[in-house]
């Protein structure tokens, strides 16, 4: 033991507290940003503006702007880190959980939390799991626990069925264990909570899946050697890749994660260090700590706000950090896998869940003893939704100004009085500033992820004209896509604040298509919205309504964007021309495992 403690690349304790600098340049760089950003709009206003209305478009600009140019600039700083071949902890080309794994002394248990889940797909992906485990050498130091929420006793009893044929089949006797709660006390982290009183006195770590997670063995035995040399650290989360589904539209999902949020993750673990976030599974654990800090509070009140907590991964690594246990987040360590909702409907359904718990952390963000970091998380999470309705009221207000300016016409002399009138004055060059450093905030990341797809092996993402092409696809379908999500989150948000609260039903799973008939009735008040927009600027201010028609396409078009991107045939289509290709599908077959 003392052997692995004093290996550098394995202790990551040694790392923790060496991020100052770090944070320093990422928050200068970003503030400098948003300043020139405001000060740009504020100059392309001018005074003939109402005040009023300036300042409302200045304050929910400069919350929406800000959150871009955090990302913005972390992705910068990724796709350096990426391009040098430098680990972002260590800032060297090797670092932690690099060569070869130390011997493991502890125990480590595999959670499985399933509620609701299609037994045979889960089961087969826990198969894949544990032979790759097996693999290592190392699996004798591993057990796997089935943690089922099961409510449908149909279900219930084809998992205990199920169990009994994956034991048969993996060999893997008693150490594969599987249990049903009767009360589903707390959701995921109330099964959790449960296995930590009746199992976790036996193990040192677990390592907590979803019921779509896949993981190579290397990866987990990385982890826990890496948890074993670090006994100060609490949480240790990789990035974990989509990947796993056919339809169109999560073809190009598992697309633009690969090979954009790798950079992304990168860029956050480099100014993140001991203080990092935790996404709720596909990480390790230190049992003991998590068990005696991390169990979560139920507010008072009702829902949404009010009850248990839905999302409660932030709040944990919260908790975690305030006990003195650092937080890391390690996406060079690859070997980490899940699934993406294979529609927009059950994209923006899983979001809504997601939302409510979210917002419930604003209750957090002053608790007393949480690391400044941790608030920023929550409050990041929080952002990661209201973003949404920030760009719809940017939207609305832009919208507001230029229909005032054609209504009413230049007003010369204010409500101050004044001796000389103010002359309209149009800053069209600021305007065409501004939209430029938007348009480089929000395209310039994708351009240099494809840059460093184009330096991988030439068959990676399909060759290297398939990748130029699948990221211009893929950027016109997210700018479709984007005003479809603004509205959906805006709608979320506002029946959140009105006290509608949402349950947490089963996700939805496997490659389900759209019908039109439910397109059309979830996208209706959308296209409403997009004829009306079209019909009142070209009225009013016809010169307006090319800025607006980006917006405006994908609400349009959003009945059409939702049926054939739900659909199979497209999907696998587009592998066959190999577009929207990944490195895991790479090979002629499908790997037992998807290639880290």
């Amino acid at each position: 033991m003392q052997g692995i403690q004093d290996h550098t690349l394995w202790n990551l304790d040694r790392l923790a507290g060496r991020a100052g600098w770090r944070r320093f340049i990422l928050f200068a760089l970003a503030a400098a940003t948003t300043a020139g950003g405001i000060h740009l709009l504020a100059t392309a206003l001018g005074p003939q503006v109402p005040y009023g209305l300036a300042i409302a478009l200045l304050a929910v600009f400069a919350l929406g702007f800000g959150w871009i140019t955090l990302s913005f600039w972390a992705a910068l700083i990724g796709f350096v880190l990426k391009a040098g071949g430098l680990h972002p902890l260590s800032m060297r080309r090797k670092g932690a959980g690099d060569g070869e794994v130390p011997a493991l002394c502890g125990r480590t248990a595999i959670l499985v939390p399933v509620y609701n889940e299609a037994p045979d797909e889960v089961f087969a992906r826990l198969a894949t799991t544990w032979r790759s485990l097996e693999t290592t050498g190392r699996s004798d130091a591993f057990e796997l626990f089935v943690l089922s929420d099961t409510t449908n006793d149909a279900i219930a009893a084809e998992e205990a069925a199920g169990i009994e044929g994956l034991r048969q089949q993996l060999g893997i006797g008693e150490r594969l264990h599987w249990r049903r709660r009767t009360r589903n006390v707390g959701r995921k982290a109330g099964n959790i909570a449960d296995w930590l009183d009746s199992h976790g006195a036996r193990f040192d770590h677990m390592i907590v899946f979803d019921a779509d997670s896949v993981m190579s063995g290397d990866t987990m035995v990385r982890l826990a050697a890496l948890m074993e040399a670090s006994p100060r650290t609490g949480i240790i989360q990789t990035h974990a890749v989509a990947m796993g589904r056919e339809t169109l539209f999560a073809r190009v999902l598992q697309f633009s994660s690969r090979l954009y949020g790798g950079m992304l993750a990168t860029g956050h673990a480099f100014w993140q260090m001991g203080e990092a976030n935790y996404f709720g599974h596909n990480a390790i654990i230190r049992v003991a700590a998590f068990s005696d800090h991390c169990r979560l509070p139920v507010f008072k009140g009702r829902a949404p706000f009010g009850g248990e907590i839905l999302s409660h991964d932030f709040v944990e690594a919260a908790f975690i950090r305030r006990a003195g246990y650092s937080v890391w987040n390690l996406p060079n360590l690859g070997g980490s896998f899940e699934e993406l909702p294979t529609n927009v409907i059950d994209y923006a359904v899983r979001d809504r869940r997601w939302m409510q718990g979210n917002l419930q952390h604003a209750r957090l963000v002053p608790a007393r003893g949480l690391h400044w970091m941790s608030r920023l998380h929550l409050v990041m999470g929080i952002m990661g939704y209201l973003a949404s309705p920030l760009w719809l009221g940017s939207l609305l207000l832009s919208a507001a100004i230029v229909l005032e300016h054609e209504i009413v016409g230049p007003v010369y002399f204010g409500n101050l009085p004044s001796l000389f009138p103010n002359w309209p004055q149009y800053n069209t060059g600021h305007v065409h500033g501004l939209l430029l450093v938007t348009a480089l905030m929000l395209f310039l990341p994708k351009l240099l992820a494809m840059v460093l797809g184009l330096f991988s092996p030439a068959p990676a993402y399909g060759g290297r004209l398939a990748l130029i092409g699948s990221v211009l696809l893929e950027t016109l379908f997210s700018m479709l896509l984007a005003p479809v999500m603004m509205l959906f989150h805006s709608a979320f948000v506002l029946n959140i604040l009105a006290g509608r609260a949402v349950g947490w039903p089963p996700q939805e799973r496997g490659d389900r298509g759209m019908s039109w008939d439910l397109a059309l009735g979830r996208h209706l008040g959308q296209i409403i919205l997009g004829v009306a927009a079209v019909a009142v600027m070209g009225y009013w201010a016809p010169s307006f309504l090319c800025w607006l028609l980006p917006v405006v396409a994908g609400l349009l078009l959003a009945p059409v964007l939702a049926v054939y991107s739900s659909r199979r045939s497209l999907g696998v289509g587009a592998r066959r021309w190999r577009m929207f290709m990944t490195p895991e599908e790479r090979r002629d077959k499908t790997p037992s495992l998807p290639a880290t």
